[in-house]
């Protein structure tokens, strides 16, 4: 009795937080603002607590039963101090109690529960179905895969075009040295033009290309390894594409081609297996072995990690990381994924080859369509 006591008294879901920044509020409401904002759902249903000047957008965008007015409720309870106002509001709304997620701000936490509303962290992911996704959630995922792939597009465009500086081995392009921050600044531009936003994209090039998350700076070289990672939010839906490719400027060498290749290798044999019930720890650890018998153990070597040796994937949608991860999950219907296998070689440089993938019932289904070119 006791267990079930305490369900019920905490079945109201309170969140307090900018939605652009938080995706579980975005999920829960479909609404985007850049201020904070209250959200609350009962067993009557969805409501949002808005400043006056989200009012008419609110009612007519979020999926919720009511919208009421911040201000109404400032006179209502004297202040215009967050905790009195939600206070004021979580009572109207008939809340005595409610969970709320992990990230919940922690001085407005006990700011409420002195003033008599408590709270718990709810245990687990907020919103645990954002895991599986609707097909609706799926198309959205797919028209972000396809602004990315614009921008990867570019890029390697880009690269196509380039000259190579015989002395220098630098590349030129459009008269200039063509370094990580403008090929950047052109996929971004790409992606911009579609209705994208890309942050922290990655060109990263020779040794550069050996840290996984690198963003890359300065100029880019022929004959050395280029990574180019492409993640940007679909800004009308709030879904997120992600895709990385790896290019050589000109002939590669026999080393270049041998990593390039056996990367390609282990993201396929991922791919292969990839279906419900199968264990991602077990095709991750795989992976691994794959590329040590391939020469490419994942080990410590002269102070830095080579080899592979980050996760094989990840989650995707309204956050570029999210539930599940590859290495800790068993593999479920609706789950979209990322195969991201990487292999990293100081003097060598890197090679990373990303797709993204929807489980289905009976296996899985690749979502992005890009080419792997390797020689530009």
């Amino acid at each position: 009795m006791g267990t079930v006591f305490l369900m019920a008294r905490f079945s109201n879901r309170l969140i307090f937080a900018a939605s652009e920044q938080c995706a579980d509020l975005v999920y829960a409401t479909g609404f985007f603002a850049p201020d904070a904002f209250a959200f609350v759902q009962t067993v009557k249903g969805k409501f949002l607590l808005l400043n006056d000047l989200e009012m008419d957008r609110g009612r007519k965008d979020a999926n919720v039963k009511a919208v009421d007015s911040r201000s109404e409720f400032e006179a209502k309870a004297g202040s215009k101090k967050d905790a009195n106002v939600i206070a004021a509001w979580l009572k109207f709304r008939g809340v005595r109690s409610a969970e709320v997620p992990a990230e919940f701000p922690l001085g407005l936490a006990r700011e409420l529960e002195a003033l008599g509303m408590p709270l718990r962290v709810a245990p687990g992911n907020f919103w645990p179905e954002r895991e599986f996704k609707t097909p609706e959630e799926v198309k959205a995922i797919s028209e972000a895969i396809r602004i990315t792939e614009t921008g990867m597009r570019r890029g390697i465009e880009v690269l196509r075009a380039a000259t190579i500086r015989q002395r220098d081995r630098q590349l030129l392009w459009s008269g200039k040295v063509l370094t990580s921050e403008r090929l950047r600044a052109e996929i971004d531009t790409a992606i911009l033009r579609l209705g994208g936003n890309a942050q922290n994209t990655i060109v990263a090039g020779g040794e550069q290309a050996c840290d996984p998350h690198e963003r890359g700076q300065g100029p880019l070289r022929a004959g050395e390894l280029i990574i180019l990672d492409v993640f940007p939010r679909h800004v009308a839906s709030g879904y997120h594409g992600d895709l990385t490719r790896t290019v050589v400027k000109g002939p590669a060498t026999d080393a270049q081609r041998h990593l390039w290749q056996t990367c390609l290798e282990g993201q396929k044999r991922a791919i292969q297996a990839m279906k419900p019930r199968v264990d991602g720890g077990k095709v991750h650890r795989g992976i691994q072995s794959f590329f040590a018998e391939q020469g490419y153990a994942t080990e410590i070597r002269n102070g830095r990690w080579q080899g592979f040796f980050h996760g094989t994937g990840h989650g995707l949608g309204l956050e570029i990381h999210e539930a599940p991860r590859f290495g800790s999950t068993r593999f479920r219907a609706g789950q979209v994924i990322t195969i991201e296998p990487g292999i990293y070689v100081p003097g060598l440089g890197g090679v990373r080859h990303e797709d993204v993938a929807v489980i289905t019932q009976t296996g899985n289904q690749i979502l992005s369509r890009c080419p792997k070119p390797f020689e530009v």
